[in-house]
């Protein structure tokens, strides 16, 4: 192997791991969506994270890249369709409920005190 094929192998397999890093994130966090409660959330992680160990493994780059497209696709197949959302965050019920006041309005805190000019 010349430096310049093993420096693309590395690439592609550093590449590959952030992928599948990214795609157990995302399957263990809708993980929280689907299950209620926590002891049934912990069954749920440990059977999400066998189903990557199986595969961890594997060596050959394009079995990789086939085995992370078929994760990806399973994973946007199960997605949950109404997922938990913050109340605080973007999306969330909370967001935004006080938005501050437009420009030209001002809000005076004199609390019942009135100016005598």
């Amino acid at each position: 192997m010349s430096l310049a094929s093993t420096a693309a192998y590395a690439a592609r397999r550093a590449a590959q791991r952030e992928r599948v890093r990214i795609l157990y994130r995302r399957a263990l966090k809708d993980t929280l969506n689907w299950a209620v409660h926590r002891h049934l959330f912990y069954e749920d992680a440990d059977n999400l994270r066998a189903r990557f160990e199986v595969n961890r493994g594997v060596e050959d780059p394009d079995t990789i890249d086939r085995l992370i497209v078929d994760g990806e696709a399973q994973y946007n197949k199960w997605r949950h369709p109404d997922p938990y959302i913050v109340p605080w965050a973007p999306g969330g019920s909370k967001f935004t409920r006080n938005p501050t006041p437009p420009e030209g309005i001002e809000i005076i805190y004199n609390y019942g005190r009135e100016d005598n000019d």
